[in-house]
């Protein structure tokens, strides 16, 4: 999948924390969420950033998170609870949350690398959704071993999510369950998902609209040449 390599500072400056990009801190003062010019914030810009802090810190592409946001519109039940479930049970962001990569980027990494295995089999997607019962562990060689046994030392003391178990004597975690709501910290509440679906889907329709206008117009003209709209909110 294409990765995100600009500066990330400039993300978590604008954005806030994102730990699934990266696990620095800003310097006092240097944060600018709160230093916009325009005042209070319109609801399609809060949108807009709820969606960016999504990309970002799961480290997705636009058209991967329409794909899961088109999943999970599909699918029974709230929206923003499905669309939560479906990020966060991907393999390199179990990996991350249970430690045994620093940031998303690192987890994906090690998966490319092929370091990781999944009920004792090699798995080199990190978009591979993880179920109830998988087993996430390192394959049984001394560099696997000390990537996540580095990471383990390096991680911070925090409680683990209860849908996840770690055992870091056998480099190895559980998933338990699907993951409760309330562990996932980067959205603010989750009416932020409904908005957001809403504001891919207008998005597409409005997208197609133009297109089919630019259509009509060219070809009222004589010309023959291809438009090609990309989708950027």
């Amino acid at each position: 999948m294409s990765r995100y390599r600009g500066p990330r500072f400039k993300k978590i400056r604008r954005l806030g924390a994102l730990p699934g990009l990266t696990n620095k801190r800003l310097r006092p003062g240097s944060d600018l969420r709160n230093q916009s010019r325009s005042g209070k914030k319109s609801q399609y810009r809060i949108r807009l950033e709820e969606k960016q802090k999504l990309r970002f810190h799961y480290g997705l592409t636009e058209r991967q998170l329409l794909k899961y946001v088109r999943i999970a519109g599909k699918a029974k039940g709230s929206t923003g609870q499905v669309l939560l479930q479906l990020l966060e049970m991907r393999l390199d962001n179990i990996l991350f949350r249970l430690g045994m990569a620093p940031t998303i980027p690192g987890a994906r990494q090690l998966v490319n690398h092929r370091h990781i295995l999944v009920n004792g089999r090699i798995v080199d997607i990190p978009s591979y959704r993880c179920k109830p019962r998988d087993t996430i562990a390192a394959r049984d060689e001394q560099k696997s071993r000390t990537l996540i046994q580095n990471s383990l030392d390096s991680s911070p003391a925090e409680e683990l999510p209860n849908h996840l178990t770690l055992q870091p004597f056998q480099y190895k975690g559980l998933v338990n369950q699907i993951i409760d709501s309330k562990w996932v910290g980067v959205i603010d509440r989750e009416g932020y998902f409904h908005s957001l679906s809403t504001l891919f889907f207008n998005s597409i329709f409005r997208i197609r609209a133009i297109s089919n206008r630019n259509r009509e117009s060219i070809s009222k003209k004589g010309l023959t040449v291809g438009i090609v709209v990309s989708i950027a909110i």
